[in-house]
This record gives structure tokens, sequence and C-alpha cells, in this order.
């Protein structure tokens, strides 16, 4: 399994802060190792130890926060996936060079994935969010063992988007040994240990995005 990812909650909403470690505690793809808000995120990066991978929350006006979230991209190499809840406002918050974009609404999985992605030089970008944008970059190639099938794939969208066994299942309408019999699959061609990995590995592949 990956070990989790040692993640900066920023948001100026403390109350969004809570919630988002909240969210990463239910995971076991990252650990949050502190919160701040935006004035004070450049100085909790440098006098917490080893901080991996930043979490930032623009709230839902993104665009009276650009500024501070940009000279922190400018200053620092600590990997950085932006939340936004207006998706028009994406193309900006991107453009500032941040290797993670998802929406506010994302899942629990979807964020620990996402963090994972980042600190390995992938960039992940919502599929939903406006078109243009740059999607999944893969700085190297993951070999599978044996390509995946089109259920595997579609098994493996299911598992980014942070479903059980059982929800998989329910959604495919097959049983839940079949559906277990799936992730195994899976995992055993991308070589992963665990469903984050395996996530992380297909994203490097090209194989999904989130």
């Amino acid at each position: 399994m990956s070990e989790a990812v040692r993640t900066l909650i920023v948001a100026e909403d403390p109350l969004a802060r809570a919630g988002l470690a909240a969210m990463l505690a239910q995971t076991a793809g990252a650990i949050v190792v502190g919160q701040a808000d935006e004035e004070s995120a450049s100085a909790a990066v440098h006098t917490l130890a080893h901080v991996e991978a930043v979490l930032w929350d623009l709230g839902w006006t993104p665009d009276s926060h650009l500024a501070a979230f940009i000279r922190f991209i400018e200053t620092h190499a600590t990997p950085v996936v932006a939340l936004v809840a207006d998706p028009a406002l994406a193309g900006a918050v991107r453009t500032a060079g941040v290797r993670g974009l998802l929406r506010r609404s994302a899942s629990a999985e979807q964020l620990a994935t996402a963090l994972q992605a980042v600190i390995h030089a992938l960039i992940v970008v919502d599929e939903s969010l406006p078109a243009g944008l740059s999607t999944t970059t893969p700085l190297s190639t993951t070999a599978l063992v044996e390509p995946l099938t089109a259920r595997e794939l579609e098994v493996l969208r299911l598992l980014a988007e942070g479903l059980s066994n059982k929800e998989i299942a329910h959604v495919l309408g097959v049983s839940d040994h079949t559906a277990k019999f799936h992730v195994n699959a899976i995992l055993a061609k991308l070589g992963a240990q665990s469903r984050t990995e395996a996530v992380v590995k297909a994203m490097r592949a090209g194989l999904i995005l989130l």
C-alpha cells in the first residue's frame, strides 16, 4: 500500500479546513499534518515537518483568492491540489500551474487519490471541468502485465470514484463475488497492492481521469 501523503490543508474558511481534514481522516491515502489560511500557508510549509502536498480550497469565490494562490505556486515546489466551486474559473486556476484540480464536491477517496498522484509528478484534472484544460499527463509509464478488458476499465473508473466492491456490484448489476474478481484482476494487472495504488498507476498510464 502506498504511504499516506503528508498533507497541508489551506483554506480561508476554518470550517472548510476542518471538513477537509475530517474527509481525509477517512482514507488511508493521506494524513493531515497541518492547516493554514492563505496568509500563513507559506510559513506552514516551512515549519511543518515534511509536507509532501498541499490541498488548497479556493472557496466559493476563487477569483478573490487567486493572487495569494498564484504567489504560493510560484514560490514553492510543493505540489498542490486545488478545489474549485465554479467550473468557469477552473481555467485561471489551472493556468497558475497547479498539478491537481478538482471540484469542491470531490469525495474523500478522490482527494486522497489526487494527492497520491501529484507527488508522483502527475497532473490530475477532474474530467467534468471545462474542456480545454490539460488532462492527466503521465511523466512516466506504467507497464501492464496484460491489457485491461472493457469491463475492467469500467470497474477501474468506479474504483476511482471511491466505490466499494458491493457498490460496484450494484452499479454494474453483477454479484459481489464478480465485482471482487474484477478488482483483484485489476490490481494484478497493474501490479498494485491497494485500490488507491491501482488508481494512481492507472492515471499514470493514462487509463483514467479523475
